[in-house]
């Protein structure tokens, strides 16, 4: 500390000296020390230090000044509360000085002060009194009428500080607001608009009444028909106001849009701009206020877009129509500027308009029809704008509707592909040729500005329509190539014209772009030599583009195309990239990519620059920088049905592929392996067991159930080994083996890997590797199962375990049908005997079942018995593989076993549950051709069971006929439909839960005759019982799951049934006395359960058809009722905070509360552990909720919400349950793969 005080002296010392470098090196010196963590300073360092600097503000010397000012913003952390507050007065009091310099400095040290306090939301009561020192000197400082530049730096001040500590300042708003008021009417239009800019930084955190008064303040004086230049000032207010007060402005529209109506006709184009940017913040902030206006505002917009008096764009239309344009004469044209009337503001009007059109488009996606009737047709012809900003502005306006016309993404996407074209997009299709007509020509406008602006429309066309600009591409071509060869023209320029020319590339046919290459690809090569890194990565990119164009390969022996005239300049250009060492990562990238597709479609034009190409190939490959590009650019070619001869990179190339399998990098584990794959696949002729060694000795490790798709990938490259080199397989019995056993008996095997691991069985058994044959690979597949009953610690085995084994030892008797008979034949031995431990009888039941549904086993007689004898067992697992079992079975010979099932089912009521179950897995399973004969038997039985007590038995009929009906939709799914009418509700209940087993999620032709009577199965929602209501709002979930377009039409007459279903009624809540005590029951949560896992699901498939703030009604309720659905809720607010920013701001106030109260509440001291432990884990949900709320920008001024955020810091204990869901919210936001350590 000492040695600290005593080099602080010194500089201070310094810093008196007469030498104003001595000076200045002091200050510098002392700054240095401040901003170091590790300072600390004693009482009397910091009064010296603090005088000193502040005596250094009024140097003689500019340049000590300023260093003195930024020496302040460190200070304020590292000195005590005191000393800040000396601070400030000497700078707010120098502040009114009359040397203005001084005022300036001081000025500026006060904001650089402000700046370093450290938030409120900390807890820290510095900011709280430094800023309260401030805004009384403040609001003195601009009473001060006769001084114009101190009130201009106190309002800048007082801005800076509402910006940053709004909240600190809460008890100093009504007098904040009282002292801006007045200055609104200053005669100095500076004053006026930082007043206007420090409304906006107060709105957002001021109290509701506070709001009132300033928008009464506001309306009170339009009202009062004042000077034009006075109405602008508060149009102006008005417009920031609503930008930052948002929501807060919609109760008091209805007041306000007559008046800026109004002032839209009066003659003053500046009023006219003022009150478009005021409807464009209405538009965007109050979207469900704005609603009966909107038709007004489009029409207002469309008028004065065109607003041009002093321009006659019809004699230009002539002058064009006439003679084209000359090189001289668009140089007449811009010196049109320098004698056109300056006061022309009429384009500030159109460009007001045109972007509060945008902000309509932007938000309203529900009249995007109307728009394309009314708004686009104008936005064309306005096209021909002659200011440049406006038309920038009036590009963004149309891309705006294109964005919005693109499909609602999501997983209805791949379905609604089969839809019926969207009434918007047939209306753009139309006007297509009008917009080429229109942006053609302005191709080649020396304006870059207009180019780009054209080209970003254009791409964006181009997505939202692929293929749609086929026909134009004649010319659109010369537009791109002048972008492309004019000497004049800037990078981005170039990088725009080539970007649009690679969406071009990618959404049109081959064909269209044929007789174009040869003007094309010249000036596209040229890119690729260009100096700027930038527009090589682009060109290089197009180029490959271009490639695949030229020489479609689905299309080879078809193909009309002479590519060779054009090969050498291809080749050429990207060999230069290829080769240079000394260039950006993304170009490098780029052209081995490029290189890459130039080799696999054109590789048998290249003679003899083939072998030179991939041996630099080879080069990248052994580079830690380019090898993951590399890799998948040789998956590239060795896919190419041109048969590349890659036998020269073999050698050389295995080895180093082999050991990028022991890297950390998993995509470039993943790639290699597909690598590999492919090159074992096409060059198994020139591989030779040595060259594989160093492949499959980094298998074992690969294979494992840590990562599933690894082990997948894995395991098919050793298929595929297996089957075309065999003979390198020979050594893996004791390595890789052991490990595969491992993964099929893991309880996490499923899907893709199991499916890898049956062929990898089956092509071992066929091809005789490694000595493993039939029994052998038998005896280790099932070979734990039976350990398990000899040992006396038998290890559990994992369910999922027995069907992984069933499935492989299935593949293996399929692929070797001599030997499955025998082992048919010990299954069923081992089924009977007594002594068998009852896991060995699970497997073998599992095993039959299996090999049964690929295998005829009608030759095994006492199968059936055994079958039903099992359904006596007291063991749940035996019965239900037993039931498993005869369902498989049945698959395998229906005309025999099905029959035998549907007599059991009707004659044996005990077992009638396991035999549904079979039931189900042979409609499940088996094809509808060989069920249609059988459709009739089993439908009659179905209905029998259809009012069974039994809500489970019940679920499965309901599956069995859903499944059915699939089979045949046109007969089965009307007779569904009748037996609505039924008078038993279990009836009624069976047939919804049906029609949730028809929806799934890929195309069905069931989907168009649903599509017709779905209505039907909706109107359960209205039923008197409450089950069958439950059921239906179980398929409505379904139905927005899987197939949102099912449900899309109806959901305005549907809403307010599913919404109903959300209320708590006390009718249905009853009391149970259980001994002495009194439990509630409330028979109603499973129906709101269900109610709210519905509005979840239709957040992400039909959020457009949704009435959010009617949604959010509910969700506010939902955030008081049971734990159960507050914990959906929760998870609801979340996904709405992010969906739906604006729209949870406005209702901000009215949720915190339920948060608040769910984290404040304690559970009673006696209480279960169960109590407290789900009171922690709503509490934890609440906060996750809490987080997704404070994500949204500018929320955190609400006061609310910052008043529930300091609550929740200053509770040491939510303060760091909360600090630890930001941490986990910020790592899942985006994981990237680690560099490679290895």
């Amino acid at each position: 500390m000492t040695n600290v005080s005593y080099h602080i002296s010194n500089l201070l010392e310094k810093m008196t000296s007469t030498d104003k470098d001595f000076r200045f090196m002091a200050t510098n010196d002392l700054m240095m020390e401040l901003q170091k963590d590790s300072i600390k300073l004693d009482e009397d360092s910091e009064k010296r230090v603090v005088t000193m600097l502040l005596k250094l503000l009024e140097d003689r010397n500019g340049e000590v000044q300023n260093l003195a000012v930024k020496c302040l913003g460190p200070l304020v952390r590292k000195v005590k509360e005191y000393q800040v507050e000396t601070m400030v007065d000497t700078l707010c009091s120098n502040m009114m000085s009359d040397k203005e310099q001084l005022r300036d400095i001081s000025s500026m040290g006060l904001k650089t002060v402000i700046a370093e306090l450290p938030p409120s939301s900390t807890g820290v009561t510095l900011t709280a009194s430094v800023c309260r020192k401030i805004t009384s000197q403040l609001i003195g400082a601009m009473g001060k009428q006769d001084d114009v530049s101190v009130q201009l730096e106190a309002l800048d001040i007082l801005s800076d500080m509402l910006a940053r500590l709004s909240g600190t300042l809460v008890s100093f708003h009504p007098s904040i607001l009282s002292s801006l008021l007045p200055l609104l009417t200053s005669p100095r239009l500076a004053v006026r608009k930082r007043v206007i800019i420090a409304l906006g930084h107060l709105v957002p955190s001021c109290s509701s009444a506070l709001f009132t008064q300033l928008m009464e303040h506001l309306l009170s004086e339009l009202s009062r028909g004042q000077q034009i230049s006075a109405n602008r000032t508060y149009i102006q207010c008005l417009a920031m106001v609503s930008r930052q007060g948002g929501h807060r402005v919609g109760e008091h529209l209805e007041k306000i849009v007559p008046m800026v109506v109004k002032f839209c006709s009066v003659e003053d184009d500046e009023l006219r701009e003022y009150s478009f940017q005021a409807f464009e913040a209405f538009v965007r902030r109050c979207p469900k206020e704005m609603s009966p206006h909107i038709s007004m505002v489009i029409k207002m917009c469309l008028k004065y877009m065109t607003y041009d008096p002093n321009y006659n764009y019809d004699a230009d239309e002539n002058q064009d129509d006439s003679m084209e344009t000359e090189d001289g004469e668009d140089d007449d044209q811009e010196s049109d500027d320098e004698y056109s009337d300056d006061d022309d503001m009429s384009w500030k009007v159109r460009r007001s308009s045109v972007k509060c059109l945008e902000a309509v488009i932007s938000t309203r996606r529900d009249l995007l029809l109307d728009l394309y009737q009314s708004v686009s047709p104008a936005l064309v012809a306005r096209f021909k704008e002659r200011e440049e900003n406006v038309k920038t502005d009036i590009f963004l306006a149309f891309i705006a509707l294109l964005k919005q016309t693109r499909p609602v993404q999501g997983c209805q996407a791949a379905a609604e592909a089969e839809a019926k074209e969207d009434p918007s997009v047939s209306l753009l299709k139309k006007q297509v040729p009008m917009v080429v007509k229109a942006l053609h020509k302005q191709l080649k406008e020396k304006s870059m500005k207009s180019r780009q602006g054209c080209f970003s429309l254009l791409s964006e066309l181009a997505n939202v329509l692929p293929g749609a600009l086929g026909e134009h591409i004649p010319i659109l071509i010369p537009g791109i190539v002048y972008s492309l060869t004019d000497k004049s023209t800037s990078s981005n320029m170039k990088i725009d014209a080539l970007s649009f020319l690679s969406v071009l590339l990618c959404n049109h046919s081959p064909e269209v772009f044929h007789p174009h290459i040869k003007v094309v690809l010249p000036p596209v090569v040229a890119c690729v030599e260009d100096p700027f890194y930038k527009i090589t990565s682009e060109a290089l990119l197009v180029t490959q583009q271009i490639v695949k164009i030229m020489r479609p390969l689905e299309k080879l022996p078809s193909s009309s195309f002479d590519t060779k005239p054009y090969v050498k300049d291809l080749f050429t250009g990207t060999l230069r990239r290829l080769k240079a060492a000394d260039i950006d990562q993304e170009v490098k990238e780029r052209a081995i990519s490029c290189m890459g597709y130039i080799v696999c479609h054109l590789g048998d034009q290249l003679d003899r620059d083939l072998q030179p190409t991939l041996e630099i190939f080879l080069e990248r490959l052994k580079n830690e920088i380019t090898r993951l590009t590399t890799v998948k650019t040789l998956t590239l070619i060795a896919k190419s049905p041109l048969r590349i001869d890659l036998r020269p990179l073999l050698t050389e190339g295995i080895p180093i592929l082999g050991s990028f399998l022991r890297k950390n990098q998993r995509v470039l584990k993943l790639s290699t392996l597909s690598a590999l794959n492919v090159i074992v696949q096409n060059y198994s002729d020139s591989l030779k067991p040595p060259m594989l060694e160093a492949v499959l000795s980094e298998m074992p490790a690969l294979i494992s159930e840590s990562d599933m798709h690894v082990s997948q990938v894995a395991l098919t490259l050793l298929t595929c080994m297996a089957k075309v080199c065999p003979s390198a397989l020979s050594k893996i019995g004791g390595s890789i083996l052991p490990e595969v056993f491992a993964l099929v008996h893991s309880p996490l095997l499923q899907g893709g890997a199991l499916g890898a691991i049956q062929d990898f069985f089956q092509a071992l058994v066929v091809t005789k590797v490694s000595n493993m044959g039939f029994n052998e690979l038998l005896k280790a597949l099932t070979g734990p199962f039976y350990a398990s009953q000899k040992s006396t610690d038998p290890i559990p085995i994992h369910r999922q375990s027995y069907y992984s084994v069933a499935k492989c030892v299935a593949a293996l008797s399929a692929a070797c049908p001599k030997e499955a008979s025998g082992m048919v034949t010990n299954l069923i031995q081992e089924v009977k005997s007594t002594k068998s431990s009852e896991s060995a009888r699970i497997l073998s039941f599992l095993c039959l079942g299996e090999v049964g549904h690929s295998m005829n086993l009608g030759g095994q007689k006492e199968l059936k018995t055994i079958i039903l004898e099992a359904f006596s067992s007291p063991n749940e697992e035996v019965k239900s593989a037993a039931s498993c079992a005869l369902g498989k079975i049945c698959v395998g010979n229906l005309e025999e076993y099905l029959p035998f099932m549907l007599k059991e089912i009707g004659s044996q009521p005990k077992r009638q549950y396991l035999l549904l179950h079979s039931l189900k897995e042979v409609i499940s399973a088996s094809s509808a051709a060989s069920l249609k004969p059988h459709v009739e038997d089993i439908w009659g039985l179905l209905f029998k069971h259809c009012e069974c007590a039994e809500e489970g038995t019940r679920n499965v009929v309901a599956e069995c006929l859903g499944k059915l009906t699939l089979v045949n939709p046109s007969q089965l799914l009307p007779r569904l439909k009748k037996q609505l009418s039924s008078g038993s509700p279990h009836a009624r209940s069976t047939v919804v839960m049906a029609i949730k087993f028809t929806i799934v999620d890929q195309p069905q032709p069931i989907d168009a005759l649903l599509t017709g009577c779905i209505g039907d199965f909706l109107k359960m929602l209205q039923d008197p019982d409450l089950n069958v209501r439950r059921v239906a709002l179980v398929m409505f979930n379904s139905a927005a799951h899987n197939k949102p377009k099912l449900i899309r039409g109806m959901l305005r007459s549907v809403l307010p049934h599913l919404y109903a279903e959300t209320q708590i009624r006390k009718e249905l809540i009853r009391e149970v006395e259980m001994g002495p005590f009194k439990h509630t029951v409330d028979d109603g949560l499973d129906v709101r359960k269900a109610a709210f896992e519905c509005m979840y699901t239709l957040l992400d498939s039909c959020l457009d058809s949704l009435d959010i703030f009617e949604y959010l009604n509910h969700v506010e309720e939902g955030l008081k009722d049971h734990y159960d659905i507050r914990m959906l809720t929760f998870i609801m607010l979340a996904r709405l905070s992010a969906l739906s920013p604006s729209a949870v701001a406005q209702r901000l106030d009215r949720l915190v509360e339920p948060l608040r109260a769910t984290c404040t509440t304690k559970v009673k001291a006696g209480s279960v552990k169960q109590e407290f432990e789900k009171q922690e884990e709503l509490r934890r949900s609440a906060l996750r909720a809490v987080a997704a709320l404070l994500s949204i920008g500018e929320v955190e001024k609400s006061p609310a919400i910052a008043d529930f955020a300091s609550q929740i810091r200053s509770n040491a204990e939510m303060a760091s349950l909360f600090e630890s869901i930001q941490k986990d919210a910020s790592s899942t936001s985006g994981p990237k793969d680690t560099m490679d350590t290895s």
